[in-house]
C-alpha cells in the first residue's frame, strides 16, 4: 500500500513534525518520508486543514465473536472501528463461551490475523465470569491476552479481586475494573436523581459506582499491583482516582465517549437507545468527567461498543439491553465536548496504549505506518447506511455531527470514509 498524504497537521507528541504541517510518505505500509513538500507518483490524499494522528486504540470494545455474531462479528465490528480512526481494539470477554480459556484467545487472534484493525483479546478474571473462581489467567496471557476483566460484570468478591490482582502481577498483567456493587445498584435501570424520580423509576446511586472503586483502590494499594477502572461515570469516583494517584496508588481509568455529552436527561423520552451501564449521570458528573480529563485523573477515552439485535433495543425501556454502538462516533463526540485536540490524540491514541502496554506508533520516519487522518470541522450524519456496525443501537442515527475521520492507515491497508 503506497500513499503520499499531503499538507496534514501532525499531531504527534513522539514525532519531532509535532504540530508541522507536513506531507507524509508511505511506502508498503512505512513511512519513508516527512517533509514540508514531498514529490512522488504515488496516489495522494489531500489532507490540507486536516490532522494526521496515530492511529486510536478502544479500551472496551464488544463485540459478539465467539457465540453472539448475530451482534456483531470481527469483520464487521473491525470495519466500523476502522470507519471511527480505530486501529486497536481491546475485546470485552462477554461472548458465548467467555473468553476464559487460551482457546478462546487463540482463536480470536486467528481470525483477526492480518485485519487492519490490531485486536487484543481481554481475558476474564473469573471462570465463565461467574465471580467465584479465577480463570487460567496465564495460560491466557502467554496466548497473547493483555489484561483481564470480567467485562459488564462487576467482580462482587473481594478476595477474588485481591487474588486476581496478586496473581496477575506475578507475570505483569493488568486487571481491569469495571465498578458497580450489584447490592446497592440492584435491578435499577437509571441515575438515581431528580429524572428517575419524574420517570418514576427506580434508580442505580452513583453509590454503586463509588464503593466499588474505593473497594478496588484499596486493594490496588494492599497489593501493590496496578489496576484499571473502566468507564467511570461520576463525580466522586473520579475524585477518589485522583487522591489514589496523588499517594502513589498504581491506578489508570477510562470515561465513555458518551458520557462526556449525554445526562440523564436523554431518557425524559423513555428511548431505550439512550439506556446505558454505568447510567447516564448528571451535568455536574459529566463537567467532573471533562475536568477529569483535563488534568490527567482520567487517561484515555473509549467507545464502549456494545452491539444489540433490533429485538434487544427497540423495546420497552425496562426491558431493554443496555448499550450503544459506539465506534464510528466516539471522535465525533470528543469534538462534540469541546476537547482540543492534543488531548483528543493523548486520550484516544496514545494513553490506551501506555495502559495496555503495546508499542505506540509514531508518525516518523522509518515507523510502520499506523495513522488517522481527521477532519474536526466537518459536519457529517451518521446513518444507517454508513453505519458499518452489523447492529444500529444508537441513539445518535440520523443526528447532524461534528468531526469526522477521513482516512485509516495500518498493517499495510488503508480505509477510506
Amino acid at each position: 500500500m503506497n500513499l503520499l498524504i499531503k499538507s496534514a497537521t501532525v499531531t504527534d507528541p513522539n514525532s519531532p513534525f509535532n504540530q508541522q504541517v507536513a506531507d507524509i510518505l508511505i511506502e508498503k505500509g512505512v513511512i519513508v518520508q516527512v517533509a514540508p513538500n514531498i514529490k512522488s507518483d504515488v496516489e495522494a490524499f489531500d489532507a490540507t486543514g486536516k490532522y494526521v494522528s496515530p492511529g486510536f486504540f478502544d479500551l472496551n470494545c464488544n463485540i459478539g465473536e465467539l457465540g453472539l455474531e448475530t451482534k456483531e462479528d470481527l469483520h464487521t465490528g473491525t470495519k466500523a472501528a476502522a470507519a471511527g480512526g480505530f486501529t486497536g481494539l481491546a475485546l470485552m470477554p462477554n461472548t458465548q463461551p467467555p473468553v476464559h480459556s487460551k482457546s478462546e484467545v487463540e482463536f480470536i487472534l486467528n481470525k483477526a490475523h492480518r485485519n487492519l484493525v490490531d485486536v487484543y483479546p481481554l481475558g476474564t478474571i473469573s471462570h465463565k465470569c461467574e465471580g467465584k473462581d479465577m480463570a487460567e489467567m496465564y495460560d491466557m496471557f502467554q496466548s497473547g491476552a493483555k489484561a483481564f476483566t470480567d467485562g459488564k460484570h462487576p467482580v462482587q468478591d473481594a478476595g477474588l479481586m485481591e487474588r486476581a490482582l496478586l496473581y496477575a502481577q506475578g507475570f505483569g498483567a493488568l486487571i481491569f475494573s469495571y465498578p458497580e456493587d450489584k447490592a446497592i445498584a440492584g435491578k435499577a435501570k437509571v441515575h438515581e436523581g431528580n429524572i428517575s424520580t419524574l420517570l418514576g423509576m427506580k434508580g442505580i446511586p452513583a453509590l454503586a459506582e463509588e464503593l466499588m472503586v474505593a473497594r478496588d483502590l484499596y486493594l490496588a494499594e494492599y497489593t501493590g499491583s496496578p489496576i484499571h477502572f473502566t468507564t467511570v461515570s461520576t463525580a466522586h469516583a473520579v475524585d477518589l482516582v485522583r487522591k489514589a494517584k496523588a499517594k502513589g496508588t498504581k491506578v489508570t481509568c477510562d470515561v465513555a465517549a458518551h458520557h462526556l455529552v449525554l445526562t440523564h436527561e436523554a431518557l425524559l423520552g423513555f428511548d431505550s437507545q439512550y439506556k446505558v451501564k454505568p447510567p447516564l449521570r448528571t451535568q455536574a458528573d459529566v463537567d467532573a468527567l471533562i475536568t477529569g480529563l483535563k488534568d490527567g485523573t482520567i487517561d484515555a477515552i473509549v467507545s464502549q461498543h456494545t452491539p444489540h439485535e433490533v429485538e434487544f433495543k427497540d423495546v420497552e425501556f425496562e426491558v431493554a439491553e443496555y448499550g450503544m454502538i459506539g465506534l464510528q462516533t466516539a471522535f465525533s463526540l470528543c469534538v462534540q465536548a469541546g476537547l482540543p485536540i492534543g488531548m483528543i490524540v493523548e486520550k484516544l491514541a496514545l494513553n490506551p496504549r501506555k495502559i495496555l502496554n503495546t508499542e505506540i506508533p509514531s508518525i516518523s520516519p522509518n515507523q510502520k505506518a499506523n495513522l488517522v487522518v481527521f477532519d474536526t470541522k466537518q459536519q457529517w450524519t451518521f446513518t444507517k447506511q454508513n453505519n458499518l456496525s452489523k447492529s444500529y443501537n444508537s441513539p445518535f442515527i440520523d443526528q447532524a455531527l461534528t468531526g469526522k475521520v477521513l482516512l485509516t492507515c495500518n498493517n499495510n491497508q488503508i480505509f477510506k470514509s
